[in-house]
């Protein structure tokens, strides 16, 4: 058999084209027996004349493949089709089965006259599923299914250890803790949220600023805390106190309290501004209300209106005088004690000068003092110390000799009681400091 040569064709090619119907018949020998849906859908066009030699084996792959594809389709599509068959005939034989049971025909052991069998498959093509067994089929009568009960969650049984296999290649045995344990029921865990959240939920934190705020403010009640029980037991001044000092402050305010024209300034320094709270705890215990009709003395600070009215006269209040406001009694009582200390200048009634000595115009006073006897003298003033009084024997010393004066009358021991309360004002719980304390006045 032979073809007409071609203009333009290799003689090669027109070989292959020649030798391509025997290995093709070659192929399809070789393969199994199609059903007969397999072979029709096989039906294929005309071949078109062979490409080159370049491109015939691309064309022959791209061909079988597609052959193969239909047969596979194909196949499936028959199976199906038997499979369905195969369905119907059972139903129908269940159908019967179950109508027999209910009519008490009992059981049946042949094939009902007349009931289709399964259908035989086709001739290379087995069904999907194995047919049922030869012989007599027993039918049954239907027995109702029974009603079960919803299981309860069961207990976890976990074995004691692991797979035997485990300590064959040489994994430690394993433990199960939770052996026995029943799983928490939907309300429990409901509740375990509700009440301390998912423990899988990341909590927010509290920023730096927060931490620090919360630090500072426990550091705050701590102090408080420990500053209250240190102090709440312990021995101090009454609280009197307090309030006669929020006075002084407001009295210091005034420029006229230092003594004229030596600038002593005892009463109102703040380092020894002290001293006008002792003489009124000593004096009036502290009440601006207090009267002496013995003396005549008034006032937080005690002092006859008539000399507290002179003292006064110097302050520049303007407003009168008022022994029973404590702001105006601690001014009298701070430029009286000033002078007592550092002396004063008065104008006498010819209109010379008059210079009034004070306490540290003596030189045995400044001796006792500072250290020193040395003074300052300077016409038309009181001589003062040359030396500041400093130490606190110096000051304890000079506050009796002031206390003495400023109570005319006062007894020696209660003039030293006033310069062991001044000396001890940061000490209230020193002893001779309560003793005395004890012994005042309305205390």
């Amino acid at each position: 058999m032979g073809f007409a040569p071609r203009s333009g064709r290799p003689a090669a090619d027109r070989i292959l084209v020649a030798a391509r119907p025997a290995v093709a018949a070659d192929r399809h020998a070789k393969r199994p027996a199609r059903s007969l849906a397999s072979q029709a859908s096989r039906h294929r066009s005309p071949e078109p004349q062979a490409p080159g030699m370049s491109e015939l084996s691309e064309v022959d792959k791209v061909k079988t493949n597609f052959e193969y594809i239909n047969g596979s389709m194909a196949r499936r599509a028959s199976d199906h089709e038997n499979m369905t068959v195969q369905s119907r005939h059972t139903l129908a034989e269940r159908l019967a089965s179950l109508e027999r049971a209910i009519v008490g025909t009992g059981y049946d052991t042949e094939k009902p006259a007349g009931e289709p069998g399964p259908p035989e498959p086709e001739a290379g093509h087995e069904p999907a599923f194995y047919p049922a067994p030869a012989g007599p089929r027993i039918r049954r009568p239907a027995v109702p299914e029974p009603a079960f009960p919803e299981p309860a969650f069961p207990e976890r049984d976990f074995p004691e250890s692991g797979d035997p296999g485990d300590a064959e290649y040489g994994f430690p045995e394993r433990q199960f803790p939770d052996r026995g344990r029943v799983a928490p029921s939907d309300d429990e865990r409901t509740e375990r949220i509700i009440n301390a959240g998912r423990h899988t939920v990341r909590r927010p934190r509290v920023p730096r600023a927060g931490r620090l705020l919360i630090a500072a403010g426990g550091l705050g009640v701590f102090i408080a805390v420990l500053a209250t029980t240190v102090f709440r037991n312990g021995p101090s001044w009454p609280a009197s106190v307090a309030v006669v000092q929020s006075e002084i402050a407001a009295a210091c305010q005034n420029p006229d309290v230092v003594a004229e024209p030596t600038q002593v300034n005892l009463a109102c320094a703040k380092p020894t501004e002290k001293i006008l709270w002792v003489f009124s705890l000593m004096t009036s215990g502290d009440n601006p209300d207090f009267a002496d009709p013995s003396s005549g003395r008034k006032g937080l600070e005690p002092i006859t209106p008539a000399q507290g009215g002179e003292v006064a006269w110097s302050l520049n209040l303007h407003h009168p005088y008022n022994p029973y406001n404590p702001v105006d009694s601690l001014e009298v009582a701070a430029r009286a004690i000033n002078n007592i200390v550092g002396g004063a200048t008065l104008t006498g009634s010819n209109g010379a000068p008059s210079v009034q000595p004070g306490l540290e115009s003596a030189p045995a006073n400044c001796a006792r003092y500072t250290g020193s006897a040395a003074i300052v003298s300077r016409q038309g003033y009181p001589d003062v110390c040359a030396s500041p009084v400093t130490s606190a024997t110096g000051l304890a010393a000079l506050v009796t000799d002031v206390y003495r004066q400023w109570v005319v009358g006062a007894a020696a021991q209660t003039a030293q009681d006033a310069g062991v309360l001044f000396a001890d004002a940061g000490d209230p719980g020193n002893a001779r400091v309560q003793q005395i304390l004890r012994g005042l006045t309305g205390q």
